[in-house]
């Protein structure tokens, strides 16, 4: 029985050996190239171990596809730094302002603008508004407008001149008259002369004044229009023109309708400021009169001997008809309303700056159909449960599309 057995393996595994054997020589005669792959093996029941050979990178390859990139990058690089020397070489040769070394030619250089500099290209428009306002007619200058300088200068240098003289003739007049009214501001012929002499000259010196400052603003404004160095935008270009005089902003943005409502409000404002000036400067005079016409005579009855007697009243222009506290008050009166005035007339100027940004604004504003506001009335039933049924309801409907 053992016999049997032992002989029963041998023949077993001599079957498993000529099984195995034409595998093992297939694996032997596969190309080195391949790799060889081990035969999985199972450590556990829960492990699986693999295992392999990875080719070898072909160095010599790499290093020919680096050169190769190399190179490739020089080429462009070569082939970029010929392209901008010879669009270089063609930009020197249509400019007629520099030499082949890149130098200014000495009949070039004085139409060139340096950058940065009093003449430059990039100056903004407010830097331009500022030196013209310090430096009369450089707008023009810098917009290369020069045949209005000769205008520019003449009026405002006729204005100015006709002005000093009138104001040379005016003030001994004032002065004379301010002599004559610190004593008594009883009417009287000479004094009536004397004043009505004093206002024509007066006039005169405003007309001559204003002559000048409008020759002088509108040159301001005659430069900001000009303006057209840089891409300035009109939202701009009015609120500086606004800013320079009120309502200009309003014609350059076209709406003429608003200039009426802007020039008669200033000319309303500035007339209410001086009729309110001349009230305070009215009872000023008459209060300070009063109150030393007061004084001198309480110090004369406090001493007779020793205070020389007053007038019989006081030399203010009422003849002593009031007392100096209604003429305080009076005075107090005029310089509160002057002042309020003064501030109307500031937030009015303010108010036409914004109004003209606004509306440049506004103009290139696209308002389509579907940007609508539709207000209709309505009428619906509501059930009233005290009334027993049914009872109208009135009312509006607001639709806005945006």
């Amino acid at each position: 029985m053992k016999r049997w057995l032992r002989t029963a393996t041998i023949a077993l595994l001599a079957t498993l050996g000529c099984a195995l054997l034409p595998e093992t020589e297939a694996r032997a005669q596969a190309p080195a190239a391949q790799p060889a792959v081990e035969v999985h093996r199972y450590r556990s029941t829960k492990s699986l171990v693999r295992g392999g050979l990875m080719q070898r990178r072909d160095s010599l390859r790499t290093r020919t596809d680096s050169l190769a990139k190399v190179q490739m990058l020089t080429d462009l690089d070569s082939m970029f730094v010929a392209d901008f020397a010879a669009d270089s070489a063609a930009l020197a040769a249509l400019r007629t302002d520099i030499d082949s070394l890149g130098r200014p030619l000495p009949g070039a250089a004085k139409g060139l603008r340096r950058r940065g500099g009093f003449m430059s290209d990039s100056m903004s428009l407010s830097k331009v508004c500022w030196i013209s306002a310090a430096l009369p007619g450089y707008g023009q200058v810098y917009n290369k407008q020069y045949w209005k300088l000769p205008v520019l200068y003449g009026t405002l240098g006729t204005g100015l001149a006709l002005f000093i003289h009138e104001n040379n003739r005016y003030r001994p007049l004032k002065r004379e008259y301010e002599a004559l009214t610190d004593i008594s501001n009883v009417r009287s012929p000479k004094l009536d002369a004397l004043q009505t002499e004093m206002i024509r000259s007066n006039t005169r010196r405003q007309v001559y004044l204003g002559v000048t400052i409008a020759s002088y603003i509108y040159f301001l404004g005659d430069a900001a229009v000009n303006y057209s160095t840089n891409d300035v935008s009109n939202v701009k270009k009015a609120t500086t023109l606004a800013c320079i005089f009120p309502g200009a902003g309003q014609i350059y943005n076209k709406s003429y309708w608003k200039v009426p409502f802007v020039v008669g409000g200033f000319a309303s404002m500035i007339y209410c400021i001086d009729w309110n000036n001349r009230g305070y400067q009215r009872f000023k005079k008459a209060y300070n009169l009063r109150a030393s016409w007061d004084k001198a005579n309480e110090a004369y009855q406090k001493d007779p001997e020793h205070n020389p007697q007053p007038p019989a009243h006081s030399t203010d222009e009422f003849g002593g008809r009031y007392q100096a506290s209604f003429l305080r008050n009076l005075r107090n009166n005029y310089r509160r309303n002057r002042d309020l005035c003064i501030i109307i007339t500031g937030a009015l100027y303010v108010l036409q700056i914004v109004d003209a940004h606004v509306d440049a604004h506004l103009k290139d504003y696209d308002i389509s159909d579907d940007l609508s506001m539709n207000l209709e009335p309505m009428v619906d039933y509501a059930y009233v449960p005290a009334a027993g049924g049914n009872r109208p309801v009135f009312g509006f409907n607001l639709g806005i599309k945006f």
